[in-house]
């Protein structure tokens, strides 16, 4: 195996949104062991000419639907990502926009024995690596992420205004917790002018409230307030944000602790 170091060097790791995405896919097939792989989803890639040890050549008639499968396909994962229509997806149902991939805190996504491929899809549009740690850690231990698309009033971010989101006292955390903000088209993290377009508990640069609580502000330019947590958004560009959780405590599990929504204007 052979190492790259990429550290500050740019370098780009996003898979393609339109129908070049099966020619990623035939790259993989052709190199990896068929052994590793699940032989439903061989047989699926064998149906549209993507086998193991031979050439991956769509005809115009395979072409035509191999792009509009793809253009369906992003629209679609996108849209469960960004606006699930099943309360099972939301930390608080009615109540907020904080999401979760993990219906039912599986991390096989898997509901009564069956497989719940909204959520499937939700995850591995939005992100690659997976762990059981992630859905269903013990209490102290792991990791618990919360997704936020949208605003309090159910509005997509837009990145020329000012969104503030407040934490309570004593954010559930063993370990430390952050917010990181994320590009919609992308899902890369956002790029801006900030080394990391993110706010982190580790260090001493967090400031917190007298009254114990964290004011997060997202905004094209920095607020006033020296007390805020500022994370740069650009105009023109949606975005999304996830807050983590490290060594995640009960308070968080039981809903007796939950971060604020996202208010706009403030």
């Amino acid at each position: 195996m052979t190492f790259v170091d990429v550290s500050g060097l740019p370098h780009h790791t996003i898979h393609r949104m339109d129908h070049e995405i099966f020619d990623e896919i035939d790259a993989v097939v052709q190199m990896e062991p068929s052994e590793g792989a699940d032989p439903e989803l061989l047989g699926l890639l064998a149906s549209i000419g993507i086998e193991k040890g031979k050439p991956f050549a769509p005809d115009e008639r395979m072409q035509k639907i191999l792009k509009d499968a793809a253009a369906i396909g992003a629209a679609t994962a996108r849209t469960l990502a960004a606006r699930p229509r099943d309360e099972a997806f939301y930390w608080y149902p009615g109540k907020s926009y904080w999401s979760t991939p993990f219906v039912g805190g599986s991390q096989e996504f898997l509901a009564n024995g069956a497989r719940v491929l909204d959520s499937r899809t939700f995850f591995h549009f939005y992100a690659t690596g997976i762990t059981p740690a992630m859905a269903h850690a013990p209490v102290g231990v792991g990791s618990q992420y919360a997704v936020l698309y949208l605003d309090s009033e159910g509005q997509p971010f837009d990145g020329a205004e000012t969104y503030s989101v407040t934490l309570p006292p004593n954010v559930p955390a063993n370990d430390f917790w952050s917010f990181v903000v994320y590009d919609n088209q992308t899902r890369s993290m956002l790029q801006t002018d900030q080394r990391l377009p993110g706010v982190s508990s580790i260090g001493d640069d967090v400031q917190q409230n007298a009254d114990g609580t964290y004011t997060i502000v997202f905004a094209p330019e920095a607020p006033d307030d020296p007390q805020s947590n500022w994370i740069q958004a650009i105009p023109g560009k949606g975005w999304n944000t996830v807050f983590r959780l490290y060594g995640p405590l009960e308070p968080w599990f039981d809903k007796t602790w939950r971060p604020g929504d996202a208010f706009p204007g403030e």
